[in-house]
């Protein structure tokens, strides 16, 4: 019975990777094609932007959202490595990178607000996590 408990962690565990990395994917591409493409799906307009929560900061909250939760699926893709530091730097430099190459994309703007939403998304769930480690010891 044990052994089977570990074949099904293993294949959830190997889930969530291929999970995180089509969503790094996906962030990429959202992130660097000229406009919205969700917007173009959804709306039938590349200016036009998804917006999951009405908040007085726009889609910001989007970008919190997003990076928070590949930031969940990276700790857990690490929890056996334990190489949760590398994670959460390579996540936070991805946050920055991916808003500042918007200066040069096309139908795209760089925006404050975004950018420290993915900072806070990431660094947010880092402490939490850390928190709960801390506890749980």
């Amino acid at each position: 019975m044990y052994y089977i408990q570990i074949i099904m962690k293993n294949y959830i565990l190997k889930f969530i990777v291929y999970l995180y990395y089509l969503s790094l994917i996906i962030s990429l591409i959202l992130n660097l094609f000229p406009g919205s493409i969700v917007g173009y799906f959804l709306y039938n307009d590349i200016g036009k932007q998804l917006n999951f929560v009405n908040n007085p900061i726009g889609t910001s909250i989007n970008h919190f959202f997003y990076f928070s939760y590949l930031t969940v699926l990276g700790i857990i893709c690490n929890l056996v490595e334990k190489k949760f530091i590398n994670n959460f730097l390579f996540l936070l430099t991805l946050s920055i990178f991916l808003e500042f190459i918007q200066f040069f994309v096309p139908n795209r703007a760089f925006e404050l607000n975004d950018l420290l939403a993915n900072i806070t998304g990431v660094i947010s769930v880092f402490f939490l996590f850390k928190l709960i480690k801390k506890i749980t010891k």
